[in-house]
């Protein structure tokens, strides 16, 4: 389904936050702001709630803590018991590196994924828009204009010293 937007060009980022935050503020709905570094209270003037992503690494997390350990206590002391110089079966210490990098593995390679996924980035993807630009020193505002008029939105952006106003679809 494709979308009519229309994208604001800004020069700095207090422009960009100023019109961000009055952009919601006068009802528009924001489609997307793109930057080229992150802006320190862009994510509160977009109106976004806090990312869930942190809990996501968390159960991956405790998902490779439970695979290590019970992968490892299986082999031990059930599928291929040895007794090592009179320990038990089931010495935590002994099993601590192995549950560490499993960890830390399933926690860092799972939420790369998962924030791939959520956030629809895969191979031969085509890009939204191109703007000359705006991965360098420029900064966009993309309002979608369904149910608004494209020239309310224009003076809008206009007022609020956007260098460059275009129309547009995507997808």
């Amino acid at each position: 389904m494709s979308k009519r937007i229309v994208i604001g060009v800004f020069q700095g980022e207090g422009e960009i936050v100023a019109a961000t935050e009055a952009a919601r503020m006068r009802g528009f709905t924001i489609h997307d702001v793109y930057t080229p570094f992150a802006v320190h209270g862009l994510d509160r003037a977009m109106g976004l709630r806090r990312s869930r992503l942190s809990l996501v690494c968390f159960l991956l997390g405790l998902t490779g803590l439970t695979v290590a350990l019970g992968g490892q206590l299986w082999t031990h002391a059930w599928n291929w018991p040895l007794n090592i110089g009179g320990k038990s079966y089931t010495a935590l210490p002994a099993l601590i590196p192995i549950t560490f990098e499993l960890t830390v593995l399933f926690a860092a390679l799972g939420t790369v994924f998962v924030l791939f996924l959520r956030c629809g980035l895969r191979p031969g993807k085509r890009p939204t828009f191109s703007f000359p630009r705006v991965t360098d020193d420029r900064f966009v505002l993309a309002i979608e204009a369904e149910g608004e008029r494209p020239e309310r939105i224009s003076a809008f952006l206009k007022q609020h010293q956007a260098t460059d106003i275009r129309e547009m679809t995507v997808q």
